[in-house]
């Protein structure tokens, strides 16, 4: 580790001799849990319209977005040279083969796309489809990328989430016998978790084989069935103030294995999207500096007590 935890910064360019930047693709997809396979609605805390670049919208053709996410990027990170087509709204391999061939090899086709990475459910992939994914990885970058949110299977029931933690990971293991780089996404603070639930959830994260992992603190969008929740049973809900949550996190890491790459551990959600914003207009280069200070006046690291 270059630092006291093991953040993914640099892990492109250490790896692909360059930066890698991630353009967010919305190629409309959908999900089991919304379009009544599994349930109606979505998740409960979710709308994707919170962290969704304007560039990035179903109406526009894959190189459109691909185009205009370059632009966006392309003032703040000046050194980027290749970019990764990021298929992150709702869940990105819930179709057809035949659908995600066309849609995935469109945006490699794009000359300064170098990979994709697909955010999707544990659910949502079968044999067949990690098979092509391997095939595909011999010539591409090819991340996956799974919303797996919590460790807790009554928490997962009750955010509506249609997957269970043993579906996680038995579909975890079948990616990484292939060899296909992957990571996972967890919230913090869903409803029914106390502190010591969420610090409890590192050891199981540890035993599994993704390389890296993004956290999130939970945020209240306006509109969503979560905001209702929140509204009538506060009490169920574990809420950080910002100083609660760097010194929470602290905690969390020093039991996480250090060999696990942290891509972000907080979340930013637009403030037209939440009825408040209780750690003021903080950007996450701010947390991150934070999140160092802690750790180097701890004198603490990830993994220190494993």
């Amino acid at each position: 580790m270059d630092k006291r935890y093991n953040s993914f910064v640099g892990y492109f360019k250490n790896k692909y001799g360059c930066r890698l930047q991630k353009i967010v693709i919305d190629a409309g997809f959908t999900c089991p849990n919304r379009d009544g396979s599994l349930s109606v609605g979505g998740c409960t805390y979710c709308d994707n319209k919170a962290f969704h670049p304007s560039y990035s919208t179903p109406d526009k053709s894959l190189d459109r977005q691909i185009e205009e996410g370059i632009e966006f990027h392309r003032g703040r990170y000046r050194n980027a040279t290749k970019y990764l087509a990021y298929f992150q709204p709702y869940s990105n391999t819930y179709a057809p083969l035949d659908t995600l061939k066309k849609v995935y090899e469109e945006a490699l086709a794009h000359e300064q796309i170098a990979g994709i990475v697909i955010g999707t459910r544990p659910d949502c992939v079968d044999e067949r489809k990690l098979d092509y994914l391997v095939k595909l990885s011999e010539q591409h970058i090819v991340i996956i990328e799974y919303g797996i949110e919590s460790c807790s299977n009554r928490t997962l029931v009750r955010i509506n989430r249609g997957h269970t933690w043993e579906q996680a990971v038995e579909t975890v293991n079948k990616t990484a016998e292939r060899g296909l780089h992957q990571g996972a996404h967890f919230i913090f603070g869903l409803p029914g978790e106390s502190r010591e639930d969420m610090i409890s959830m590192a050891a199981k994260i540890n035993t599994l084989p993704i390389l890296s992992a993004k956290f999130h603190q939970l945020q209240i969008i306006k509109g969503t069935r979560m905001e209702r929740e929140f509204a009538t049973q506060p009490g169920d809900f574990k809420t950080f103030a910002l100083d609660e949550y760097i010194d929470f996190f602290v905690d969390f890491l020093e039991r996480l294995r250090p060999d696990l790459y942290i891509e972000r551990f907080a979340g930013e959600v637009p403030p037209r999207f939440v009825n408040s914003t209780p750690w003021g207009m903080i950007r996450n280069v701010e947390l991150l500096r934070m999140l160092e200070k802690r750790l180097e006046e701890r004198d603490s690291w990830q993994g220190k007590l494993l």
